[in-house]
């Protein structure tokens, strides 16, 4: 992991999330067992990269959420700057398995998820 200082931006509204992960052919993801990733290009913007976490209530309680969202946020800090695409956006879901999981696996996931988008 390279230590790289740009800043990410955040999505935050349902409407953003909707937005990257519509299904009409523009949207691409890639699953891994720890991790979903979905990207799509921002049609106004030129430069910078976004994203956002979610996971469902399928993954736990609220504590258990946070914990996964927590640690994807931290992979996604790592990897994003150096293999995210610019004028990208991303979403990143939490599996079940995200927040037990060896951090090395899931952040081969997180790359190996990056990787496949480029």
């Amino acid at each position: 992991m390279t230590e790289n200082t740009q800043k990410l931006g955040r999505l935050k509204k349902r409407s953003e999330f909707l937005f990257v992960a519509n299904r009409n052919g523009k949207s691409l993801y890639a699953a891994k067992p720890n991790v979903v990733v979905q990207m799509r290009q921002h049609p106004t913007r030129e430069r910078g990269i976004s994203c956002g976490f979610t996971a469902t209530k399928k993954i736990g309680n609220a504590v258990v959420r946070n914990r996964a969202k927590r640690r994807l946020r931290e992979c996604a800090n790592a990897y994003l700057p150096t293999l995210g695409r610019d004028a990208y956006d991303y979403v990143f879901i939490a599996r079940l398995a995200t927040a037990g999981a060896d951090w090395d696996t899931l952040c081969k996931d997180v790359e190996k998820a990056l990787l496949r988008l480029q």
